[in-house]
């Protein structure tokens, strides 16, 4: 059984038996239940040129490859859209749009194919070469802007854990003026001192005997945080290397900072450039993930409309004219739905390779050629699935 979870596309014979097979499916769709919401639409399937009996095969091999390709190249644009938009369901709405309409507008509302893009009198190997060209464009540009963006978003996160983070790890470029520092002495220099809140009073007690050479009642509180209260303390250049190996026995941490204006400007240039840099980015990429998301949604449903033509003329033979159908099924209905689709399309079965017959195993006997070819789940009919778009 077809999912729940994505729109029907389906192909049938275009003969007599086909007439009024589209307002007959939609009335009995409609008669579900008062609150159905299932949809059925005509789907225009050309005429193209079916070439050689081997190509066809051929190509029945390679597109199920090609689709699922297709459709992660898809799934991977909705993705960077969803993660752009911090997975707001109204914003990705705006924009998981293929020109300016609805997917299921795109799909029910009058699909046709696109012949001044790919014009069917061209052979079904070079509209299926086109296609494998134009998505791997595709994907290659979306890997391209990711992975520029995420370098440029991972720096601008490393720097910003140095603004937010507690005292013991943070930047103290904003933290720590001038008036802390003891400037230009040959043998004096402040240390600044990260101490849990829960220290404070050890602190205090201690940081004129935690070694020698400390200047008495120097210490200064400059700031706290949750977590923790920096110190500046005056200390001698000779114990230094002494005096943070004995801050960290007791746990407190030294922080290594030396004070200059000129990398305090530059820090702070660095973080407004990495910053306009990513809003930049972001808006780039989000403009290229939307365009991107409508031309690889229209080239995937493209490709599943050639799988239709291949496997029906595979199934059904010549003439090559087939009708289509666009299905999109209330996920509360869905046995009933197909239920309708087999009951109105079950004249299809002598066509469709499959013996009436059991085989004495209980089993359907298939029967045809190459009916290896054709979908693991057998219909009637020829049926692929476009997956829905979740908001």
């Amino acid at each position: 059984m077809p999912s729940d979870q994505s729109t029907w596309l389906i192909a049938v014979p275009h003969d007599g038996d086909a007439e009024g097979l589209l307002p007959e499916i939609a009335t009995k769709l409609s008669q579900l239940s008062r609150s159905s919401s299932s949809t059925v639409a005509e789907l225009g399937i050309p005429c193209f040129k079916t070439g050689t009996l081997d190509s066809l095969i051929a190509l029945s091999e390679e597109l199920p490859k090609q689709d699922a390709f297709f459709t992660s190249v898809v799934a991977k644009t909705v993705e960077a859209l969803r993660n752009l938009l911090n997975n707001d369901p109204v914003k990705l709405a705006q924009h998981i749009v293929i020109d300016e309409r609805s997917v299921d507008d795109y799909l029910l509302k009058g699909w046709r194919w696109n012949e001044g893009r790919y014009n069917i009198q061209r052979s079904l190997r070079e509209t299926v070469d086109l296609l494998n060209k134009e998505m791997a464009s595709i994907d290659n540009t979306m890997k391209a802007k990711l992975n520029n963006y995420n370098l440029v978003k991972g720096s601008l996160v490393q720097m910003q854990r140095k603004k937010t983070g507690n005292l013991s790890v943070r930047s103290l470029a904003d933290v720590v003026s001038r008036e802390y520092i003891i400037q230009d002495s040959e043998y004096l220099e402040t240390c600044f001192v990260a101490v849990p809140n829960a220290l404070k009073k050890e602190w205090s007690s201690r940081y004129e005997r935690l070694t020698s050479m400390i200047v008495p009642r120097s210490s200064m509180l400059i700031a706290s945080d949750d977590e923790y209260s920096l110190f500046g303390v005056v200390v001698f250049k000779r114990v230094h290397d002494e005096f943070v190996q004995k801050c960290r026995e007791n746990k407190f941490i030294v922080r290594d900072f030396v004070y200059s204006e000129e990398n305090i400007a530059k820090e702070r240039e660095e973080l407004s450039v990495a910053d306009a840099t990513e809003k930049e980015l972001w808006t780039e990429l989000l403009r290229v993930s939307r365009t991107n998301f409508s031309e690889s949604f229209q080239i995937l449903v493209h490709l599943k409309v050639l799988r239709l033509f291949v496997e029906s003329v595979l199934r059904y033979g010549l003439p090559a004219d087939y009708m289509g159908l666009a299905i999109k099924p209330d996920p509360r209905y869905l046995k009933k739905t197909f239920n309708v689709l087999t009951s109105q399309l079950n004249y299809l079965a002598p066509r469709s390779g499959r013996s009436s017959k059991k085989d004495k195993g209980g089993g359907e006997e298939f029967i045809g050629e190459y009916q290896a070819l054709l979908e693991q789940e057998f219909y009637d009919f020829v049926l692929y699935e476009v997956p829905w778009i979740i908001y």
